[in-house]
């Protein structure tokens, strides 16, 4: 059985994922991104991001992958004010960006604003927001998901 609509407010997601070093995440996720630390271990760190939960495994194996696929997370915003106020934030707090501002698909129904931040362990993390709320779980029809050689000659912002 599902959650029901009335029920998914009350649901927050949760990601586990490695990294190499607690003062350097605590410094990119807290400092540069605005989250908020939870509880610490000598192994894990439980981070507070877009009201969802990040646990920071300590890892020695760095996530080290060539380019945005297989594996990368994030936050989708509802509004481009606020993606655009974490882009902003991006560049006052002097964060390198992954791959800079750009819109995807443009004049389609999955045109969306997006970046994407390394972290200091190699994560891969992308900020987005989508002009047609549709295109998160909708837009069925549509057979596009990711950069493709087109896509990639997207706009910049």
């Amino acid at each position: 059985m599902g959650v029901r609509d009335k029920d998914r407010g009350a649901i927050l997601f949760h990601l586990a994922f490695p990294v190499t070093d607690f003062t350097e995440t605590k410094h990119f996720y807290l400092t540069g991104l605005g989250g908020r630390l939870g509880r610490e271990s000598a192994h894990a760190l439980v981070l507070q991001l877009g009201g969802h939960q990040l646990v920071a495994h300590l890892s020695d194996t760095p996530s080290l992958q060539q380019g945005i696929y297989p594996r990368h997370f994030g936050l989708i915003f509802k509004t481009r004010r606020a993606w655009q106020a974490m882009a902003d934030r991006v560049c006052v707090r002097h964060i390198s960006f992954y791959q800079a501002p750009r819109v995807r698909f443009p004049g389609t129904r999955l045109e969306h604003a997006t970046f994407f931040l390394e972290d200091p362990s190699g994560n891969l993390l992308e900020f987005k927001h989508y002009k047609y709320r549709s295109a998160i779980f909708g837009e069925r029809s549509a057979t596009e998901i990711g950069d493709t050689a087109s896509s990639l000659s997207s706009s910049h912002l």
